[in-house]
């Protein structure tokens, strides 16, 4: 069964505070995107198995822990999902990036896959699936389907904000899947966006307001 993690760190709390702020600048929000995802990353990898190594410190020999087993990738949900991306990268450079392309229809709320294109050896890879906001769950649980359907078999998915009734289906199809959530917020309004949350998530990153 995977996991299910609210954040509940003041660094945390104080950087999603900034991004719900309307005032908050395209460059500010873009970096505190990155920060947070930085810091759920953080959390996110704590189960990671590691190896003993042997080295030569300037001083003497020793062992020292590395990462262990399978190799890690990082999959965002197209467009939003790429403002995560860096602050994951500064901890695990070593990572592949996949993508998956979803938009939302505006009619049906339902997501509609536009592009699809993921590391040649995914399914041997730790997948790390991240989108700022789990709204109604859709998109998330649609990408995943489509990892699944590569071979993946060790995913996790990180947010920034998530609504109830997302984070509830997201758990409910996948219930293997680790889910690290920024903030869990109150509810969905009627076209499909977070309350209180943060307005668009893509246009706010990317200045297309």
């Amino acid at each position: 069964m995977g996991n299910v993690i609210i954040m509940d760190h003041p660094l945390i709390k104080h950087k999603i505070g900034i991004i719900r702020d309307a005032r908050t600048g395209t460059k500010e929000f873009r970096e505190m995107i990155s920060e947070i995802a930085m810091l759920e990353c953080y959390e996110s990898t704590r189960n990671l198995k590691t190896e003993e190594v042997e080295i030569e410190t300037p001083l003497t020999a020793t062992t020292v822990e590395r990462l262990a087993g399978k190799k890690l990738a990082i999959v965002p949900i197209l467009r939003a999902g790429l403002g995560m991306v860096s602050g994951l990268q500064t901890l695990i450079p070593s990572a592949k990036i996949g993508h998956i392309g979803m938009y939302r229809d505006p009619e049906t709320l339902k997501p509609v896959e536009y592009y699809c294109k993921l590391p040649a050896d995914i399914e041997e890879r730790e997948v790390f699936v991240v989108d700022p906001m789990l709204a109604t769950g859709g998109s998330a649980c649609d990408a995943i389907s489509q990892l699944k359907d590569h071979g993946c078999r060790h995913i996790r998915f990180l947010c920034i904000i998530a609504a109830p009734v997302g984070l509830e289906k997201l758990k409910t199809e996948h219930p293997d899947v680790d889910i690290v959530v920024g903030a869990l917020d109150d509810h969905l309004n009627e076209i499909g966006y977070i309350v209180p949350g943060l307005g668009d998530a893509g246009d706010r990153i990317f200045g297309t307001m």
